[in-house]
């Protein structure tokens, strides 16, 4: 791949203490030739903007088990919005019921993984959805 590699931050919001999936996930995303940015546990949504603007990243992956995916979604999907920064594709994983992905993916994320979801599906899925964008050019890189 030529360009800039995708980058992706990692991020767990709210008070859910469980870590293990966004680390494996953030290592198979690394292990496959991306940068990863892992935000660490209890971030709040305008933390977790405020990181993905500041590390430029092409998309944020939100991990969550606590049930509140609906209020956390929007609210990072409207702060983005606030910054201009709508480009940043959005995807989660975790404890999602089946019955919220389609109003959610409405809203404007752009996939769900839940649990069991093999990792190459991840990695492969962000390869084609995202296109590096070159930011001293302001282009797309590959």
């Amino acid at each position: 791949m030529e360009g800039r590699r995708i980058r992706v931050l990692i991020a767990k919001p709210g008070l859910d203490g469980h870590d293990r999936g966004a680390k494996i996930v953030a290592r198979s995303l690394r292990d496959a030739g991306m940068e990863v940015i892992y935000s660490g546990l209890r971030q709040t949504p305008e933390q977790i903007v405020k990181a993905s603007i500041q590390e430029d990243v092409d998309a944020i992956g939100i991990s969550l088990l606590s049930g509140a995916h609906m209020h956390l979604f929007s609210r990072i999907l409207e702060l983005l919005a606030d910054e201009g920064a709508e480009d940043i594709l959005i995807f989660g994983g975790g404890i999602i019921p089946d019955q919220d992905i389609p109003q959610l993916k409405a809203a404007g994320v752009k996939e769900i993984f839940q649990p069991g979801t093999h990792t190459d599906d991840i990695v492969q899925f962000l390869r084609n959805h995202v296109t590096p964008i070159d930011s001293e050019k302001g282009e797309h890189s590959l």
